[in-house]
């Protein structure tokens, strides 16, 4: 449809002539006919400011950006996660889908008129710079983030890797500071494990995606090898885990879940977003306790994950009371490469408890507390540079591929033994172990 003229009567005209066959036209009842008189005014206010705009504005604007506009405030008015996306948007979606991405490795949202980091993702140039959960980025370069959206803020940090910029942090308790940050090529690797001490397994989920369930059982198992011997116990670090894909949180808890039931369920408006998702026997762990630490920067999937082992009394969870993002969105392929992320549900522990804006209450609440006079460290704190007989920071372009394995499989027993000492002093790990010992010793 051409649009000639933009007075505010010929704009209602054109905009109702496309709702014309609409069904809610053909209000019968009072209460109908009032909705349909307030969607008639709503709709007049909208195309005098269109109008307004269009005729009074310093400089022309063209109508499509006006309407694009238009269209995004209206989805991101709606919550922090639903986004109308331009096509180099939805194409930046696609990418950070396959896992494999340009950028600084952390997940954000929005906070009033800011960008808080809900978590850095392991190993990433963000992880490395000492980025936390709950940081307030206050400008991006040299560029305020104040009124910014999300999708601008995400597209100013990704570029080409090996390219530098500028954060500027807001922490608690702390004067705004400035972290520079090169930009990498992030690919995740959502699973590590360490045999803490003997019967005493340690695993890492850092995301969910597609094959974490397979890794986290091959870990699972390479910890048996390593230990002669079934594991005993094992702790499941979901610590600062953003989330992911809703398969690979349900694949997990299935891992862990010996019994029928629910690991899951969504509710929404519409049929096909109320869905069940059914656990399948057969636990890993043959009914070894389990201790699964979370903190506010556990969100999305891996609460899922503790709510599941929770409910179904699998797991002792363990830590701080998760993030509580407990919405699905779904992704809408539109014309001409737009897409639109809009939530469509709620998740709902097997219980039926809500996650959304209330997260999951540990079990064994736990307070950042340090051990022998240090400062805390953590598996979460840990960087490359901290172990001794790391990687120097060489090209690796210029190494052969034989030559990188070399030198990891070279260093890596050493710094695994680092890797298990430091976590053998992170505050959380060291309850978690002291309480797996005592359910081992009273047999539960």
């Amino acid at each position: 449809m051409i649009l000639l003229s933009f007075s505010k009567f010929s704009l209602l005209f054109a905009l109702l002539s496309v709702l014309i066959s609409a069904p809610a036209l053909s209000a019968k009842t009072a209460e109908e006919e009032q909705r349909l008189e307030a969607f008639f005014s709503d709709l007049e206010a909208f195309t005098v400011v269109f109008s307004d705009i269009k005729q009074l504005y310093v400089d022309d604007v063209e109508n499509k950006e006006l309407f694009n506009n238009a269209i995004k405030g209206m989805v991101s008015g709606l919550d922090p996660h639903s986004v109308y996306l331009e096509p180099k948007e939805q194409k930046s979606l696609m990418e950070s889908a396959s896992g494999k991405f340009g950028g600084l490795g952390i997940v954000i949202s929005k906070k009033d008129d800011g960008i808080q980091v809900i978590s850095p993702i392991d190993d990433t140039p963000a992880y490395k710079a000492g980025i936390q959960a709950g940081d307030l980025i206050i400008k991006i370069g040299d560029k305020p983030v104040r009124g910014m959206s999300l999708e601008d803020g995400v597209d100013l940090m990704r570029g080409k890797p090996g390219t530098d910029i500028k954060i500027t942090i807001l922490r608690t308790n702390q004067k705004p500071f400035v972290v520079d940050i090169t930009r990498e090529i992030i690919t995740i690797v959502s699973v590590k494990g360490y045999l803490l001490e003997k019967d005493i397994g340690y695993v890492r989920v850092s995301s969910f995606q597609g094959p974490t369930a397979n890794l986290l059982k091959e870990t699972v198992a390479d910890l048996v090898d390593k230990n002669d011997g079934y594991l005993k116990s094992l702790i499941l670090d979901l610590r600062n885990n953003p989330g992911g894909v809703l398969d690979g949180a349900v694949d997990v808890s299935n891992l862990f879940i010996d019994e029928v039931g629910l690991v899951v369920y969504t509710k929404g408006r519409i049929p096909s977003s109320n869905l069940k998702f059914k656990t399948e026997r057969g636990d890993i762990m043959l009914g070894s306790p389990i201790v699964v630490l979370i903190n506010e920067g556990s969100a999305s999937a891996s609460e899922i994950v503790a709510g599941a082992l929770q409910d179904h009394k699998r797991a002792i969870i363990m830590g701080k009371t998760s993030f509580g993002k407990g919405s699905v969105q779904t992704i809408i392929e539109l014309d001409k490469g737009y897409g639109l992320k809009v939530t469509t549900a709620r998740y709902y522990t097997p219980n039926g408890r809500s996650i959304q804006a209330k997260g999951i209450e540990p079990d064994i609440k736990l307070k950042n507390i340090s051990l022998e006079n240090e400062k805390e460290e953590s598996i979460l704190d840990i960087k490359e540079n901290d172990l001794s007989g790391h990687l120097e920071q060489e090209d690796p372009s210029k190494m052969s591929e034989s030559e990188i394995v070399e030198s990891q499989e070279k260093n890596q027993a050493t710094i695994d033994k680092e890797t298990i000492e430091k976590l053998k002093k992170d505050y959380f790990v060291h309850e978690a172990s002291n309480l797996l010992k005592a359910l081992t010793v009273l047999g539960k």
